[in-house]
């Protein structure tokens, strides 16, 4: 079988299907695997990546996906989330003793960027979240509902909206609430802080992304597969209106007995003649779902000016900061040097999540706000000189969450014989995260051996409730319970 497309949801479907014994051959376009959650090497040498992805301790396939290809040892989990405000004041989100959905009552309670106005409307809004274990009837609105509405129904302050609900949405979900269908904002909160303490729990690659991603290519050709990069799809042929191949540069076409198509639903849409959109409705649809942007900053700094691993800002355009330098062990980007701080430089990388103010701005006026943003937050930084800096703007990062795109997102079979589609954008319960990349890759192998009359199971099921919430939803009548 064929696979199209090296990004977290082609991998995970070809190493799912080498693993259930079928002989997987992937292509894809660039020189590297990864898609658009992957690292190169700039021309002075240093690894940088597209932009800085995260792991949560709920996306339980993302850590099967990095099991399997032996990676989990490349992921740092931390435990402990650090808040900076423009007035200098820090809050920490910790889980303590209290058992979910409590275990974030003491940092919450002492939380200083908010004041008890902001926490008593918050504590309001999660008290619904769980009193409906992570739905309410007003998510069901035929053409969805906004996140910004959601909230605004449930009286949260302004200072609650903008301090908590978008600092954590915007960065998870890469959309404004106002464009975010409220469902996904609130699943996000139910499985990564409520339904089980350790949910939050916040994992970080300490290698360049694409290093996470060797082991898939050895996974597959171990097995007879192989891995083909560099190798761009040109066009399909077409046999009595059914897929018969793929071509590719110099006219060369490869066939196989099923394909699987990973790419961004942008590509696929031109990809696709309309012969096969006819034949499957769902994809006819393709150009309704939307894009939003990611923009990444990298500072290279003559000396340290954070102490923490990362952390996140309020009221800036800047999102989060990671230390790369801590990340990677003090190698400054390289991890060659993984080892050697003598030099006393420290790498940062900056996220800004829904980036469309920066999209028309330049490369200067990026580095410089984001400069400026950065001497505020961490004093350190305003004796230090910028040694270097570059911008990475993804202007279609993900595909936009917002409200009632579930309904043009197809699944992974389609009525085309032998053709599947993987990728975050398609139905996989999810938004557009590595999660939900691994997710569709799963099901895309489940759907292919359905088909092959030899059904295997590879998605996992969400992390398990714990705690209060475990011994509450445990008691209730099966129609009512929200399945994990």
């Amino acid at each position: 079988m064929i696979v199209i497309g090296g990004g977290l949801a082609g991998l995970a479907a070809g190493v799912a299907l080498a693993d259930a014994g079928w002989r997987v051959r992937l292509f894809e376009q660039r020189p590297f695997l990864g898609g658009r959650a992957t690292s190169y090497v700039l021309p002075d040498g240093e690894h940088v990546d597209n932009c800085q992805h995260v792991t949560l301790g709920c996306c339980t396939n993302l850590e099967d996906f990095y099991r399997r290809v032996g990676a989990s040892d490349k992921i740092r989990f931390f435990d402990r989330l650090l808040f900076l405000d423009p007035q200098g004041r820090r809050g920490e989100m910790k889980a303590g003793a209290l058992p979910a959905p409590f275990h974030f009552a003491g940092s919450f309670a002492s939380f200083a960027p908010l004041m008890l106005p902001d926490k008593l409307s918050i504590a309001r809004a999660m008290l619904n979240i769980i009193r409906h274990a992570g739905s309410s009837p007003d998510l069901c609105e035929g053409d969805g509902l906004s996140m910004l509405e959601w909230l605004r129904r449930r009286g949260q302050t302004k200072r609650a909206i903008n301090r908590f609900w978008r600092v954590v949405l915007v960065s998870a979900l890469d959309e404004e609430l106002g464009r975010t269908d409220a469902r996904f904002g609130v699943d996000v909160f139910w499985k990564a802080f409520l339904s089980n303490s350790t949910g939050y729990r916040v994992g970080v690659p300490v290698v360049p992304l694409s290093s996470l991603y060797h082991g898939c290519k050895e996974e597959i050709e171990r097995r007879g597969g192989e891995v083909v990069l560099r190798s761009p799809v040109r066009g399909l042929k077409l046999e009595s209106g059914q897929l018969a191949g793929v071509r590719f540069d110099e006219n060369r076409e490869e066939s196989a007995d099923a394909y699987i198509f990973a790419i961004p639903h942008t590509a696929l849409a031109e990809l696709l003649p309309e012969s096969l959109k006819r034949s499957d409705p769902s994809l006819a649809h393709l150009d309704k779902i939307k894009t939003s942007p990611i923009t990444g900053v990298h500072f290279w700094f003559d000396r340290p000016v954070l102490d923490e691993p990362f952390v996140t800002l309020l009221d800036t355009t800047t999102q989060w900061i990671f230390n790369k330098t801590a990340l990677y062990g003090g190698s400054g980007g390289d991890p060659k040097r993984a080892t050697d701080s003598s030099e006393g430089t420290q790498y940062l990388q900056l996220v800004i999540s829904a980036s469309y103010d920066l999209l028309q701005k330049s490369r200067e006026e990026i580095i410089d706000l984001c400069l400026a943003e950065v001497c505020h937050a961490l004093p350190k930084a305003r004796d230090a000189q910028l040694l270097k800096a570059t911008v990475i703007k993804e202007a279609a990062a993900t595909f936009s969450p917002e409200p009632g795109v579930d309904r043009w997102r197809p699944g992974q079979s389609t009525a085309i014989p032998g053709l599947f589609l993987a990728g975050d954008w398609t139905q996989t319960g999810w938004p557009a995260t590595m999660e939900g990349a691994v997710r569709s890759g799963y099901l895309a192998a489940e759907a292919l051996l359905r088909s092959s009359g030899a059904p295997k199971t590879f998605l996992r099921r969400d992390l398990a409730p714990d705690g209060f919430i475990q011994m509450w939803l445990g008691g209730k009548p099966a129609s009512q319970r929200r399945e994990f």
